[in-house]
């Protein structure tokens, strides 16, 4: 017998939530977005998952490699671009899409020696002020990119700051319009192509679709808003955290549980000790005290943590739960319990609760 928590990653999910990009974007490529080991759910079986994608992005350069190296053929955008000139005949050599993001990006891809042009992702910054051209290099870079025997085909792209708040996407739509704009005359025969859409804006703003649209976190299940649920927007999670109650305590009132004394029962009651801790990637700063819980669910009811998350152990409350003993199964999010809902009640976003899950867990696939 094994530790008995387990992450659970729905294919079937995962091509269902796919499809959805691609009928909200119907005249659109559609990037699977793979960064951050595909939001925790892992590189290579998500590509093998969506084999039939029309793209797909990253920004890590030993993750574009294996998916090469496991035969991928796909367009494959780097989304932070490459980290040195000496990077750029890997590029090359793989076909890998750079979002040039500044001028010493633009001057080394134009000094490099390659066997072949480079197709790229040409990076604004309309107002999210991370990476981006900006002001006088952008004319630079864009008569660079028009011409230059290096560089092959073109896309203009910008990230959103707001598209799933209320500042929405207008002011930096205006801003990218107008680099589209006084661009045309130096594209006039190369032409070029546009990606400014994330998972929000797709879903949102449909006349931000463009040629290119980049969803990252619906992919996954999770939703990019505070107001629309997941499932209000048809997706379904790929990723399910589960465990067991491997422990059953019993109470008397003024009796504390776990590190801390974080929460004093307050009547006679009983609670389950679950294999799950932040060892495994679940937070430690899920609330777990006398005036709130996070949600857990235990044999298929809802009910909330006690006390502080440990590292290999969490505590959960099974005061309406009287039938329930060791074994019983526990689903930390999953099919019934929306990761975003854990999320929110633990102060963070779905994305993270994703990406932190630990290597110690055992993967399991299903269909």
């Amino acid at each position: 017998m094994t530790r008995p928590i387990r992450a659970e990653i729905s294919l079937s999910a995962l091509r269902h939530n796919y499809a959805l990009a691609k009928a909200k974007a119907p005249k659109s490529q559609v990037f699977a977005v793979l960064k951050a080991n595909a939001y925790g759910h892992g590189v290579e079986r998500v590509a093998r998952a969506l084999r039939d994608a029309d793209a797909f992005a990253t920004l890590e350069l030993d993750s574009a490699l294996a998916l090469r190296k496991r035969g991928l053929t796909q367009p494959i955008l780097m989304l932070e671009g490459f980290f040195g000139a000496d990077e750029l005949p890997l590029y090359a050599q793989h076909r890998l899409m750079p979002a040039v993001r500044d001028l010493e990006q633009i001057k080394a891809l134009a000094d490099a020696e390659l066997d072949r042009p480079l197709d790229i992702f040409l990076k604004f910054n309309t107002g999210m002020n991370r990476l981006g051209l900006k002001g006088p290099m952008s004319g630079y870079a864009v008569n660079t990119a028009a011409s230059h025997r290096n560089i092959g085909a073109v896309t203009f792209m910008t990230h959103f700051a707001t598209a799933d708040g209320k500042a929405g996407v207008t002011e930096q739509m205006r801003r990218f319009a107008e680099i589209v704009r006084a661009a045309k005359e130096s594209f006039a025969k190369k032409g070029f192509t546009q990606s400014v859409a994330n998972s929000a804006a797709m879903l949102r703003y449909p006349e931000t679709h463009r040629d290119w649209v980049r969803p990252g976190i619906m992919l996954y299940g999770a939703t990019p808003f505070d107001d629309i649920s997941a499932a209000e927007l048809g997706l379904k999670p790929v990723m399910a955290l589960r465990s067991e109650i491997i422990a059953v305590q019993t109470l008397e009132p003024g009796e504390m549980v776990g590190y801390g004394g974080l929460y004093v029962a307050k009547k006679h009651m009983r609670v389950g000790v679950v294999a799950c801790g932040y060892g495994d990637g679940y937070p430690r700063h899920a609330p777990g005290g006398n005036a709130a819980g996070t949600p857990v669910m235990v044999s298929g009811k809802l009910t909330r943590t006690v006390g502080r998350v440990s590292m290999d152990m969490l505590c959960v409350d099974l005061a309406e739960l009287p039938h329930v003993h060791n074994g019983a199964p526990v689903t930390l999010w999953g099919e019934g319990l929306p990761i975003d809902d854990v999320a929110k009640a633990a102060g963070t976003v779905g994305y993270e609760l994703m990406c932190a899950l630990a290597p110690r867990v055992p993967v399991v696939e299903v269909d």
